[in-house]
């Protein structure tokens, strides 16, 4: 879940320059800051830089983001010279957060961390928002500090182990793959066979999925299972409470199926042991739910019987920047003031028909905006949002509200299926959590039912970000 905004900006394949003079066989440098404030005001400070127990696991020529991917971009530059070096983007808790009602009457603060390359000398870390819409969109710089690597207050101790690192796929060195690690919370020591079951189901589920089906030789997973004393994961709406080793939640800004931790600290140091530049993880639990932002990680409940399409859904999330294409569902997020075209790759609001971002994918003679069966489908989608509050609120078996979903997916395949416009690129209202105004590229799409395909925009946005990473 994540919420779309900012301005168009085109999604380009990353062309990368590394310095490779300024880094030798590099450690992760890992500075951990707290991000504060509220819809309309922010602060940040530092908390404290890590030296990282493995090398760095990216590709050094692949070091400078021009994907203009994220709310945020964080920047490291050479203090003397002024020369850039790492930059990536990304979203964060806070920046979902902030858009909630509860960011409009009070303040909170969340952990947050920027990864890189160790440094040979001191470098100036900069972080920038996105701000401004259409032709004055910029990134404007919200803090700046400066790092020296070989400072004594650098953190070099080595954190508590949470256990050995399972090889779930290696296809090469790290440098030249995607490297995810899977991590478990809510598994005891007991429990550590399912973890690495349930890992590689969720492995397995993903590269069945186009298009990482074809780029599977680009990926190394890796998982990690820290011990939980009690089995499961906190859930409040249920009066359950665990203070399980990820700090992973059900209930985050109030929604009961969104699956965050808040413990970013806590989490970093355990991802740490593995080389990682994504995260996923595995919530030991049947209960509905799932969580993912750009760039942080993905989280996905392991014993539904949706938890294959949860987890790509929310991987998409995480790895390709996607927007929700969905709008029937409930959600925390309040609707922006005024329509902005968003920057995610896979939603549009359309203010330029002529110019659709993703027009170079749409047949001759396809109208723009699409037609499609969208008064039937929301029709029936009422019925089963309301159905589904009344499960949740009657505390019911999740296997009736794995039914309810199984007949909702049923009558979705009939009506999407049925449509002359289905697999066709094209603007289809509804999307980005809005009913009016926003768009998708076509009729049905992970991103927005339980389908089990991508949408060919979405498969694009996927490819180019392996390309920043593989190779």
């Amino acid at each position: 879940m994540k919420r779309a905004l900012g301005a168009v900006a085109s999604l380009l394949l990353c062309v990368f320059s590394f310095p490779t003079a300024s880094f030798a066989a590099p450690r992760t440098l890992r500075v951990d800051y707290y991000h504060t404030g509220n819809s309309h005001e922010e602060w940040f400070s530092v908390d404290r830089v890590v030296l990282e127990p493995l090398e760095w696991p990216g590709n050094l020529n692949k070091s400078i983001d021009e994907s203009q991917l994220g709310n945020y971009l964080f920047e490291v530059r050479e203090r003397g010279s002024g020369k850039l070096v790492y930059s990536r983007g990304f979203n964060s808790v806070f920046g979902e957060w902030k858009e909630t009602d509860e960011a409009r009457n009070g303040n909170r603060t969340f952990s947050e961390s920027l990864r890189f390359p160790n440094p040979d000398g001191p470098v100036e870390v900069s972080l920038k928002e996105r701000a401004g819409s259409g032709s004055q969109e910029v990134w404007k710089e919200v803090w700046k500090t400066v790092v020296d690597p070989k400072d004594k207050f650098v953190d070099r101790s080595r954190p508590p182990s949470p256990g050995a690192l399972m090889e779930l796929q290696k296809m090469g060195d790290p440098a030249t793959k995607v490297d995810l690690v899977v991590l478990g919370d809510g598994y005891t020591g007991a429990e550590r066979w399912k973890f690495e079951k349930d890992a590689r189901r969720f492995a397995e589920t993903l590269f069945t999925t186009s298009p990482f089906r074809e780029h599977k030789k680009d990926f190394n997973v890796w998982g990690l299972c820290p011990a939980a004393e009690e089995s499961g994961v906190s859930r409040p709406s249920a009066g359950i409470y665990r203070r399980s080793p990820v700090g992973a939640s059900y209930d985050a800004f109030g929604s009961e199926r969104y699956v965050l931790t808040m413990e970013n600290r806590t989490l970093r140091d355990v991802a740490s042991f593995a080389p990682y530049e994504f995260i996923e993880i595995l919530v030991n639990g049947q209960t509905y739910g799932g969580g993912g932002i750009f760039n942080q990680y993905a989280t996905v409940s392991t014993d539904n019987m949706w938890s294959g399409y949860v987890g790509v859904h929310e991987f998409g999330h995480q790895f390709a920047a996607l927007a929700d294409e969905y709008y029937t569902s409930d959600v925390a997020y309040l609707s922006p003031d005024k329509k902005t075209e968003p920057w995610e790759p896979n939603v549009t609001a359309l203010l330029d028909p002529a110019n659709l971002k993703w027009k170079d994918l749409v047949e001759a003679g396809t109208r723009i905006p699409t037609p499609w069966k969208k008064d039937e489908f929301e029709r029936f989608e009422q019925e089963i949002q309301r159905q589904r509050r009344e499960l949740r609120a009657a505390g019911k078996p999740e296997a009736e509200m794995e039914e309810l979903f199984r007949k909702e997916r049923e009558k979705e395949d009939a009506v999407l299926g049925a449509d002359r416009n289905a697999g066709k690129v094209g603007a289809f209202e509804g999307a980005n959590y809005e009913a009016k105004g926003y768009y998708r590229p076509e009729m049905d799409c992970i991103m927005f039912t339980r389908s089990k395909t991508f949408c060919a925009v979405c498969r694009r946005a996927i490819e180019r970000v392996i390309g920043m990473y593989a190779g």
